[in-house]
């Protein structure tokens, strides 16, 4: 089941299930519930929105061997990097990546597979975490290295505005173990890899997470990106006014958003 959320160009927010070009407007609420209504639209008469509002933002860093080995190190991480991403950088398919005037020179891209919380999960076991799980869906890790590596820390670099790309759905029905994660810029295809290579997989992150930390319905999980990152090629790859990425993770669909030029503040 693909949910969505979207605007009806009247200016009305609500959430549906999209199938075969068509929405059938839901009932309730993401969180509480959600019911067909029996009304349906054309998907190409409403503009999609990132599909949650997320209460928080957690992602995990160095997830894959092979992005750990293109920044230059040997040492695999012995638990998950966790960072967290403001929730004010979301933005849904379709939307304008900003490249922010403060950090104009090198921001980077990154696809990553997501983990939609729907229920509140505390010390949850390894092989409980998916009867936590609504559902998953695509982000754009977007980042300016420049303030990332400067800072010591990641959160600024990472939390510009319209720098964490959500969407197009959640899919509600997916095997997270295989799946296939890709990043195209201008039809180029510059990631490419599967979920099956995480260091650390899904059920064990939120296991991992849920052990002291309280993860509240809305929680999305960014679960690290694969090799092939821009700030690690040679010569390096920056996202440019113009540019128009594409993360898609299978069994899920494809997040596409086009990148404009820096904005004063």
């Amino acid at each position: 089941m693909k949910i969505v959320r979207f605007n009806d160009l009247n200016g009305n927010i609500s959430y549906g299930f999209h199938e075969d070009e068509k929405i059938e407007v839901a009932a309730g609420e993401l969180l509480r519930g959600l019911k067909p209504s029996g009304r349906k639209i054309a998907a190409k008469d409403v503009k999609l929105l990132a599909p949650i509002e997320p209460c928080t933002l957690l992602a995990i860093g160095k997830n894959y061997k092979a992005h750990v080995k293109e920044g230059g190190e040997e040492v695999l991480p012995p638990a998950p990097l966790l960072f967290i991403k403001a929730t004010s950088s979301v933005i849904g398919p379709g939307e304008e990546i900003v490249i922010p005037a403060v950090a104009p020179e090198q921001v980077d891209y990154e696809a990553e597979l997501v983990v939609v919380i729907g229920k509140t999960a505390r010390n949850v076991k390894e092989k409980d975490a998916f009867k936590y799980v609504l559902g998953y869906t695509c982000a754009n890790d977007v980042s300016a290295r420049d303030c990332q590596f400067k800072d010591g820390q990641w959160a600024r670099g990472k939390s510009f505005d319209t720098f964490a790309p959500l969407g197009p759905w959640i899919e509600t029905d997916l095997d997270p173990s295989s799946q296939s994660v890709k990043c195209r810029i201008n039809g180029t295809t510059l990631q490419d890899s599967n979920t099956s290579l995480m260091i650390f997989n899904v059920a064990f992150i939120i296991s991992y997470l849920s052990a002291g930390m309280t993860l509240l319905p809305g929680t999305v999980i960014l679960t690290g990106t694969p090799s092939g990152v821009g700030f690690a090629r040679k010569p390096p790859i920056w996202l440019k006014p113009g540019d128009k990425v594409e993360v898609e993770v299978g069994g899920i669909g494809t997040l596409s958003n086009p990148v404009v030029g820096q904005k004063s503040r």
